[in-house]
């Protein structure tokens, strides 16, 4: 059997077994190469020479987990939430409620989304917005479930499609790279930018959109009861009056952030300077201080990190074992000349791989070697290639159990015990966006 298949499937078993994923590509590693014919210090010399190959992007989350941390202590994020919560506790009207969840949707999924772009602290945000937030959820009878894919859609739909903050790693950083690396710049040159990768990626927000849509309008529009006195209970991080001087700081940071990430192209320079400024001017030094804020945040995005590099030096041993043409040429036979098949047997595959590891940025090394060979093969433009592979990454982000894009709208959500990490954010997400997502990347491989 080909070394990419047996590495691939070992990797995807190991993954759905709860194996850590680190583990489990280094252990597929070394299967593809000595199953290759590679000798054990060949493969592992290839695989150490493939890990420098996601250190940028490792060193971009862990520096974006600490200015999330630091940004989380200056206030800013009590401010939003309780803005929130006095707008929407603001009249008790039966006939203002229809209003008031679309505006409290509305601003979760703001705030969802600037938290990939504009203010690029990630997941850190829910835990400090979303609990405070619950009673008004159920004195609105909102579905939780409709939350989580607000959330979810936020997070997922904006690194996908603008390339700026984890978008700008998403596209350009590791997608991008990854194509260019792997063969699509035989094809198409130096003529292929971040903006050709944005472009590509619209139809397949178009589906999200309308998974999102489906999901408001149709499967949880429905009043849902939760437990009055259990949701009680939860109350918000920070009483206390809030530092104006650190809010300030703490918006300047943002902006400067934004500024040098535009400006440089560097993730790691803008959340560093962002950082930086927080520290000193920023943080509450009675709550956390610099070194804790800095421990804290590269310890929250470390598993990701790792399993980004990891991901790397997996794609190396695979590319070193000389059978990615022989596996090209052999899915070729099975399916003939039908690029519609091959486009959604790509999907499919990408949607496995991506539940198997629980990230698509950690996907993108992995598919991309198989899937740009496989796409010039069959003849699909570059524009075509850059949507199957990015969708195929994607795909499965929404409703990997161990995805940060499930995991972290539980984490808010399910703080008062009523919020099925399963049932009400995995199922939901996987149903309103992997679904679209299959249908809108076949359709964009197909058109572009």
């Amino acid at each position: 059997m080909n070394a990419v298949i047996i590495a691939v499937v070992l990797m995807l078993g190991l993954s759905l077994v709860r194996v850590n994923v680190v583990i489990a590509l280094i252990i597929s590693a070394l299967a593809a190469g000595l199953s290759s014919g590679m000798s054990l210090s060949d493969t592992i010399s290839t695989f150490n020479s493939g890990l420098g190959g996601g250190a940028e992007v490792a060193l971009s989350y862990a520096l974006l987990g600490a200015f999330a941390v630091a940004l989380a202590h200056t206030g800013i994020t009590d401010l939003l939430s309780r803005g929130i919560i006095s707008r929407l506790g603001a009249s008790n009207d039966p006939n203002t409620a229809k209003h008031l969840k679309v505006l409290l949707l509305v601003a979760i999924m703001a705030m969802a989304v600037m938290s990939q772009n504009v203010i690029p602290v990630h997941i850190a945000f829910i835990p400090i917005l979303i609990p405070p937030l619950l009673h008004v959820m159920e004195s609105l009878k909102l579905d939780r479930r409709l939350v989580a894919c607000c959330i979810t859609f936020g997070l997922v739909t904006t690194y996908m499609s603008v390339p700026i903050g984890f978008g700008l790693i998403f596209q350009e950083g590791l997608l991008l790279k990854n194509l260019l690396s792997n063969g699509l710049a035989e094809v198409a040159g130096d003529s292929i930018t971040v903006a050709n990768v944005a472009t590509a990626m619209i139809i397949p927000a178009l589906g999200m959109i309308g998974g999102l849509l489906v999901a408001i309008f149709i499967s949880y529009n429905k009043p849902r009861q939760y437990d009055e006195t259990k949701t009680a209970a939860v109350s918000p991080q920070h009483d206390g009056p809030l530092n104006k001087r650190r809010i300030t700081v703490a918006a300047i940071a943002i902006v400067v952030t934004l500024g040098v990430q535009i400006s440089t192209g560097s993730m790691i320079f803008g959340a560093l300077i962002g950082f930086v400024i927080l520290s000193l001017a920023g943080i509450d030094k009675k709550e956390i201080s610099a070194q804790d804020a800095f421990t804290r945040g590269v310890h929250m995005m470390a598993t990701i990190g790792f399993i980004m590099i990891s991901a790397q030096g997996f794609a190396d041993v695979v590319k070193a074992t000389g059978e990615v043409p022989m596996l090209v040429e052999s899915i070729q036979d099975m399916i003939g000349d039908s690029k519609a098949l091959a486009a959604m047997l790509m999907l499919v595959v990408g949607l496995f791989i991506t539940m198997g590891i629980g990230s698509s940025f950690s996907t993108i090394p992995i598919i991309a070697t198989i899937y740009v060979p496989l796409g010039i093969s069959f003849g699909f433009s570059p524009m075509a290639i850059i949507a199957l592979v990015g969708t195929a990454a994607a795909l499965g982000d929404a409703g990997s159990p161990a995805s940060d894009s499930t995991l972290g709208p539980t984490s808010g959500l399910n703080a008062d015990g009523q919020h099925d990490h399963i049932r009400d954010s995995v199922i939901p997400t996987f149903l309103h966006f992997n679904l679209p997502l299959l249908v809108s990347g076949w359709v964009a491989a197909m058109v572009l």
